[in-house]
């Protein structure tokens, strides 16, 4: 570690200035950067994949924490160079992939290089945040292709994903989140941390796939009726999912959901509930 330039170095050498259109905002604290590679756990003997590395300061913690291998996604070219600098200093641990990480299959990636499951422990670039959370829940195979996920979010964002019904942040990250998972907040982070400070406070979040999900339900159902009740959520449910295109008296009767709460105040069994009997009525519907 002590023969690789500082940061700030590696940003002006290769002229690495933060692009809003991609979402960045460096951490160039590297206590900062350990105290994140130290919440996701003990690394000896872990791999890890990382989103959006940048210059490589999350990078070069996560390595010197022990990580076994650390593979890194990174959509802009400007950032290879330097990334495979720290690879160089780190040999046969660092793979750098260049790659939109919303296009990509991560379980291909990782089978690829002998990996079975890792870690994501990653820096978000803010504009896919959510979208690439999104992705990884609605993973078809359960448990997934990750171990767990410590991600940084705006501040904002990680309240929603831990939210509990009946509050106004409850919504469709906080189901989809904490259908099949543990969420927890870590630790928040000031915007004077990171190379440009953003507007707001960014906060860890600590996701953790569980393995007693109880009865299945098709991912993609959960969504979208997730999406149709929260769409409108200052209505009652049962105006909300009225957009579903079935019965909603029946949806709902099938479900056991009172007709007059507002989406906020269904758990996330209940919509699961509501997915599963979303499912078998429209597979009726389309069989007469």
């Amino acid at each position: 570690m002590a023969d690789l330039p500082p940061l700030r170095d590696v940003i002006r050498v290769h002229d690495l200035r933060a692009k809003k259109s991609l979402g960045q905002n460096f951490l160039l604290d590297l206590n900062l950067t350990d105290r994140i590679a130290q919440a996701a756990g003990p690394l000896n003997e872990v791999d890890v994949l990382e989103i959006g590395p940048g210059p490589g300061g999350l990078t070069r913690s996560l390595l010197r924490h022990g990580a076994r291998s650390v593979i890194a996604i990174e959509r802009d070219t400007r950032c290879i160079d330097a990334l495979n600098e720290v690879a160089e200093h780190f040999p046969n641990r660092l793979t750098v992939v260049a790659a939109d990480a919303l296009a990509v299959d991560e379980a291909d990636i990782l089978g690829n290089h002998g990996i079975g499951r890792a870690r994501v422990i990653a820096n978000l670039p803010y504009n896919i945040g959510s979208k690439l959370l999104i992705k990884w829940l609605l993973s078809e195979r359960w448990p997934p292709w990750y171990s767990s996920l410590s991600l940084l979010f705006q501040k904002e964002v990680a309240e929603r994903i831990i939210a509990a019904p009946g509050s106004k942040t409850y919504g469709r990250l906080s189901v989809m989140a904490n259908w099949r998972c543990t969420t927890r907040m870590a630790f928040d982070i000031p915007a004077r941390a990171f190379t440009p400070p953003p507007n707001v406070t960014s906060s860890l979040v600590i996701i953790s796939p569980r393995v007693d999900v109880g009865e299945s339900v098709n991912p993609r159902d959960l969504e979208h009726v997730v999406g149709q009740a929260f769409g409108q959520r200052r209505k009652m449910i049962k105006s909300s999912l009225r957009s579903l295109g079935v019965s909603v008296d029946e949806l709902l009767r099938a479900a056991e959901i009172d007709p007059t709460l507002r989406a906020e105040d269904v758990g996330v069994q209940g919509f699961v509930n509501l997915a599963r009997a979303y499912c078998r009525i429209r597979n009726d519907v389309e069989k007469s």
